[in-house]
């Protein structure tokens, strides 16, 4: 099979920052998150499932760097159409419950990146010709 020789830098820039992200994920927001969760007073079992949680959203972050920067390498319209779809996900949940439960979307600005990051890969989209 003979590999595409064309290169996204757009889809490239979107997946190595995607790859930032999970390095605040685990090196600012473990910290600041998790370890606290961990401490807690709170029954074992929620514990565990929020640990859980947070490692899932971990995999999953790794698996949309990979995605971006496989895709950048071998286009694929559907990986990237979902990649998009996950983040603007992650965002509108941090809008919810920033604006819902504390009332400002500075307290959880990671809604930044999940905006940030698809547009850059959507700019990426329309540089190929392709369009959502």
């Amino acid at each position: 099979m003979e590999m595409n020789q064309h290169f996204n830098s757009w889809l490239g820039a979107s997946g190595l920052l995607m790859i930032l992200t999970v390095f605040i994920h685990i090196f600012a927001g473990g910290p600041e998150i998790l370890v606290p969760t961990r401490a807690s007073e709170l029954a074992p079992v929620i514990v565990s499932v929020l640990s859980v949680i947070w490692h899932a959203i971990t995999w999953i972050l790794i698996l949309i760097a990979a995605a971006l920067i496989w895709t950048a390498m071998r286009p694929n319209r559907g990986v990237v159409v979902l990649t998009v779809a996950i983040q603007l996900g992650l965002a509108a949940l941090f809008v919810l419950y920033g604006l819902s439960d504390l009332g400002s979307l500075m307290q959880m600005p990671q809604w930044i990146i999940f905006t940030s990051i698809p547009a850059l890969t959507i700019v990426g989209l329309a540089r190929d010709g392709a369009s959502l």
